[in-house]
């Protein structure tokens, strides 16, 4: 073989080594995968296309000079996944624990600035012990140049992060700022300062796992969106989620092929209970209404009592906000709120049509909740859907209370159809509250105060307990039957499918943060 082209293979055969067999069975040893067993098993089969290949560090000091690896610890380049492009980065954590250099930071820059200019979506497998300390600012600048890119790809192609090993310091500011992260269970963690920081600053001792683990950020923190039990799983999640988005905000996720038949789902008509404040599961009005097996859920384990995911509808993707009855009664709180906002925003920013299922009661009271600010977070919420130019619809099942009835996507605030079931009560509070204000003097004044409390509460609730005086006003624009829900919402998604509004002219808004 020529000796030009024998020195290739070498370096490309160096490149794919990484850190070398022994660190690569350390990573098997710890049931991770390799970086490039991860693009390999994310990617269709033969369509990876690497760059930066044989790119190495600049850095002399530390000795560093004598430890040179082709590709610098990190997997760059593109390719498809059910055969759309996509753009992607797999960290190495076989060469210096995945940490980022100058060189390593580069690389990812260029697939992001690609992803823009293409308009493709942005997947980062993260793992990584940080910036690579040996090159001091230039690390920290590699790290800043990644950030300024997740700012301006936001909003044009979806990014996705899948945190599938260590991911701590500056390094947990990108995937924050992607549209979606996915921890891998025991085996990542994200987190600003580490257990040993945080026990010499604060005398706390935690570990690992209990300070920034998987399991933390699904339910306390909501950094994360989703966790996966391995990292074959965390892929397969990372695949599922790419089917419900576009490539680009220049598109519309992918219809699947759909006949409309008959679509009634007599399911639908039993699930609301008989007494007002009774819970149900709300999964069993999304599964009743969606394409069968269809919802991908977003935050499943985080602030419970509202519910957002993905999900289909006459082959249409779409995306679902909805009270949960099951937990806290379904209001609105602090976190619910922020959850919410966040999954607006993105449905919003890549044309994903928005379904709303409410049962809300009306804000979370307590103290806690005021000093942890929820008018701002309420805010938050009321805000992202006022802004949201795509198809929006509401289903009101049962309670539609106070303030939370105008921020769940009313008429008021520019829903294109709002619908309500037969059992929705539409109103300023529940008919007790109100009847304990209104008729305050008249129950004091009674003989029997409870039995004309009941009797009041009987008279407000007939009159405002229910759908047709918001329906006489045209705030609902049609009381359904539960069972045509599935037909209905079809039909109207479709009609809506051309919806364009021009916003006032802006170079944005100031969002309540």
């Amino acid at each position: 073989m020529d000796p030009k082209l024998e020195k290739l293979k070498e370096r490309v055969a160096l490149a794919h080594l990484g850190g070398g067999q022994k660190r690569i069975d350390k990573q098997h040893q710890k049931k991770k995968l390799t970086a490039r067993e991860r693009i390999n098993y994310l990617l269709d089969e033969g369509s990876f296309e690497e760059t930066g290949v044989l790119v190495t560090h600049r850095t002399t000091d530390f000795g560093m000079d004598k430890e040179i690896y082709f590709g610098d610890g990190v997997v760059t380049g593109y390719g498809t996944i059910n055969g759309r492009l996509v753009y992607v980065y797999a960290q190495d954590f076989t060469v210096f624990g995945g940490a980022l250099s100058e060189t390593h930071a580069e690389k990812i820059c260029k697939v992001m600035d690609l992803a823009m200019k293409v308009g493709a979506p942005v997947i980062g497998l993260n793992d990584s012990g940080g910036a690579r300390i040996q090159e001091g600012v230039k690390s920290l600048g590699g790290y800043a140049d990644i950030f300024f890119r997740n700012v301006q790809a936001s909003g044009v192609v979806p990014q996705i992060s899948a945190i599938m090993g260590p991911c701590a310091g500056g390094a947990v500011y990108s995937p924050a700022m992607t549209d979606f992260t996915i921890m891998v269970e025991q085996t990542s963690y994200m987190f600003v300062t580490g257990p040993n920081v945080v026990k010499t600053v604060t005398n706390e001792e935690v570990t690992a796992e209990e300070l920034g683990g998987a399991t933390t950020h699904a339910m306390k923190s909501g950094v994360a969106h989703k966790t996966s039990t391995n990292d074959v799983a965390c892929l397969e999640d990372v695949k599922k989620l790419l089917s419900y988005l576009p490539q680009s905000n220049k598109e519309i996720p992918e219809k699947l092929p759909f006949d409309l038949r008959d679509e009634v789902r007599d399911v639908l008509t039993d699930i609301i209970p008989d007494n007002p404040n009774k819970p149900y599961d709300m999964h069993d009005v999304i599964n009743g209404i969606i394409d069968e097996d269809s919802f991908y859920e977003i935050h499943k384990d985080y602030a419970e009592n509202i519910i957002v995911g993905f999900a289909r509808l006459g082959g249409r993707s779409i995306g679902i906000i909805a009270n949960q009855p099951m937990f806290l009664a379904g209001v609105l709180g602090v976190k619910s709120s922020r959850k919410a906002a966040r999954f607006v925003r993105f449905c919003d920013s890549f044309n994903i049509p928005m379904l709303v299922l409410e049962d809300v009661p009306g804000f979370l009271p307590g103290t806690d909740q005021e000093w942890n600010g929820i008018i701002v977070h309420g805010a938050k919420l009321l805000y992202a859907f006022s802004e949201a130019t795509v198809p929006r619809v509401t289903v009101i099942t049962r309670k539609a209370y106070g303030g939370a009835y105008d921020v769940m996507n009313s008429k008021h605030i520019g829903a294109d159809f709002n619908y309500a079931w037969p059992t929705a009560e539409i109103a300023v509070m529940g008919a007790k509250g109100a009847s304990e204000i209104i008729f305050r003097r008249e129950i004091m004044a009674s003989d029997d105060p409870a039995k004309k409390l009941a009797e009041k509460e009987t008279e407000y609730a007939d009159k405002f307990a229910n759908p047709y005086r918001a329906a006489r006003r045209g705030f609902i624009d049609e009381v359904i039957l539960p069972k045509n829900t599935r037909r209905k919402l079809i039909k109207t998604f479709a009609m809506l499918e051309k919806k364009i509004v021009e916003s006032p002219k802006k170079k944005h808004g100031n969002i309540p943060l």
